[in-house]
């Protein structure tokens, strides 16, 4: 109707975060800030999660194994992956699994257990001694928070014995979020910032002031800032 794409459409609304978000292939009222909902953030700033996901997958070699952790910035990633390239993909959500499965060359393994529908995401219990028997190259892991002094969270408890697992087993691990979760704090935490060895994030509007300038000084990896423009 527009006679535009519709990640044109996705990068105008998130454009306008206070006012409106894009849900279900719908624009409709922004809502408060409250429990995380997959639903609701699939539309939210849609550009700058493009952006992260552009530099973190130019990281990844033919060979690798990389985690690619749940939410709704990493399904980025699989768009700017490399075309060609053999690796083996690990993760534990099916919003993540569904657009590597029809790469030809991507090798799945998606880690089970129960389900939680709000996050698209497994709550992996057997799975654990799984990750600990594999040789993780790179890892990739998303967050809903990122602050200075109180470290990297996350929305959903059931995600951190996973994270904190794949920490541990990745020979080299990132953290990839949008500047809209700098300089947040939620309820699940997980990680310090030492934990990771590069940051890939965006100085955007919708970033706490001066967050960006607070992490560099705290975080004692690479600080890498993509450009949604």
């Amino acid at each position: 109707m527009l006679g535009v794409s519709e990640m044109t459409v996705r990068r105008d609304v998130a454009g306008v975060p206070d006012r409106f978000s894009y849900l279900g292939g719908y624009i409709v009222p922004r809502t408060a800030d409250g429990p995380y909902v997959m639903a609701q953030e699939q539309g939210a700033h849609s550009a700058a999660k493009d952006a992260v996901c552009a530099l973190a997958a130019d990281t990844v070699e033919n060979g690798d194994t990389i985690f690619v952790d749940c939410g709704t910035t990493m399904p980025f990633l699989a768009r700017h992956l490399a075309p060609g390239l053999s690796v083996t993909v690990v993760c534990y959500a099916l919003n993540i699994a569904v657009p590597f499965s029809v790469m030809p060359n991507v090798r799945l393994l998606l880690l089970g257990g129960f389900y939680n529908p709000s996050s698209a995401s497994f709550a992996v219990d057997d799975g654990l001694a799984t990750l600990d028997r594999l040789g993780i190259n790179k890892a990739f892991v998303s967050a809903g928070g990122v602050h200075a002094q109180r470290g990297v969270s996350c929305s959903n408890f059931h995600e951190i014995g996973v994270k904190q697992a794949v920490l541990r087993q990745a020979v080299h691990r990132t953290l990839v979020v949008d500047g809209s979760k700098l300089g947040k704090v939620r309820p699940a935490s997980f990680a310090d910032l030492a934990a990771f060895d590069a940051l890939i994030t965006t100085d955007t509007p919708d970033s706490a002031e001066g967050e960006v300038e607070a992490i560099r000084a705290a975080f004692p990896g690479q600080l890498r800032l993509a450009r949604t423009s």
